[in-house]
């Protein structure tokens, strides 16, 4: 059966829908795109990236303007009102997403002007399950699942332990090789982007739930970087 019996209603909202699923997916392919640049040292795709950022940010613009436009005119109420402003809300985290690769870009042009650095290795994996993050919880904002959503919302915990992982090579390389400080000191930051990024896929997790159930998440969110204690060891004698 269908929700409305206004179907102009049903067809704004689905159009909302389909504006935050096409700036997901703009959002994902940034990731994929700045990476790119990095492992493959392409700094024309770096480049690029600005241009993408530029669409994502428009479309953020048209959810807002649109769903201020069905506030007005449909005040809407329960189910009809948590799904409008939860697309403002995915749209925003999605904008932050956009602007973390682009970020990821930019650090990629100096990168890329050293010598091809060993703990890079770890980046792609990050940013794959990212991307996968992105993908499912687009998927389940659309379905409304929310065993989807928990689901996403719990692999946040896998991009941490990267992270933490490669925050430790990367201060005991620098240690060892002090030639390599900038050049690591970027991959740091990129790195935290990307850690960032499964941040904001949680943020939209924890929004899907509520919007499906009703309710929010009934837990700690899982986090794991622990890198505000790390200590690097002492590098070996001789090095």
């Amino acid at each position: 059966m269908p929700r409305h019996t206004i179907t102009a209603f049903e067809d704004e909202l689905n159009q909302l829908k389909s504006l935050v699923s096409r700036m997901g997916g703009l959002a994902e392919s940034a990731l994929a795109s700045a990476i790119d640049a990095l492992v493959k040292r392409d700094n024309a795709v770096a480049l690029r990236l600005l241009e993408e950022d530029v669409k994502i940010d428009d479309l953020e613009r048209e959810i807002e303007s649109q769903a201020i436009e069905i506030l007005a005119r449909r005040q809407p109420v329960a189910d009809d009102l948590r799904e409008i402003v939860s697309t403002l809300k995915i749209s925003s985290d999605l904008e932050r997403i956009g602007d973390y690769a682009k970020n990821i870009g930019k650090r990629a042009t100096v990168i890329n002007q050293s010598s091809p650095l060993k703990p890079i290795s770890v980046i792609p994996e990050m940013s794959r399950i990212a991307r996968r993050m992105i993908n499912e919880v687009l998927d389940a904002f659309i379905e409304r699942d929310a065993a989807k959503a928990l689901a996403v919302w719990q692999r946040d915990e896998q991009i941490d332990e990267l992270y933490n992982s490669l925050f430790r090579e990367l201060l005991t390389y620098m240690m060892e090789s002090p030639s390599a400080i900038t050049p690591c000191t970027h991959l740091l930051f990129v790195a935290k982007n990307i850690e960032r990024i499964g941040d904001h896929v949680t943020n939209i997790a924890e929004i899907v739930h509520y919007v499906a159930r009703g309710e929010m998440i009934d837990a700690a969110r899982p986090k794991s970087d622990n890198t505000a204690f790390a200590v690097a060891g002492a590098p070996a004698k001789g090095a």
